[in-house]
């Protein structure tokens, strides 16, 4: 299931009506906090909201990328580069949610808190 359009599409008023095996969220929060819980539950796999949509931000940083360098990728290459990013993305997410016992939400939360951690301290910001 793909709700993609609105915010809070699926509510704790309907996640049980859910039959979905994964639920890839396209939209910003279409789900609740109380149908997160319920679909948890009920064993749906989730994708986060903030890493199924990233594809668009991800671009939108290739062709900054671009820009700045004067160099510019073909169609097929940004399609390749965006592919290993997001694949990269999803896997470090499912990983860190088995390793630590806890769903995917949580862990993109905990990778996105991790690198932002690691950024602030290589820059000697603490």
């Amino acid at each position: 299931m793909i709700p993609a359009a609105l915010e809070n599409q699926i509510t704790g008023g309907n996640a049980s009506n859910v039959n979905a095996k994964v639920v890839a969220e396209a939209a910003n929060g279409p789900v609740t906090l109380e149908a997160d819980e319920i679909l948890s539950k009920k064993g749906v796999f989730q994708i986060p909201d903030f890493l199924c949509n990233a594809g668009g931000v991800t671009v939108s940083y290739f062709e900054w990328v671009q820009n700045n360098c004067g160099y510019y990728w073909t169609e097929e290459e940004v399609y390749e580069k965006l592919d290993k990013k997001m694949t990269k993305a999803l896997y470090d997410v499912y990983g860190l949610a088995k390793k630590e016992g806890v769903d995917n939400r949580t862990a993109a939360y905990m990778v996105a808190v991790s690198k932002v951690a690691e950024v602030v301290k290589l820059r000697g910001w603490v």
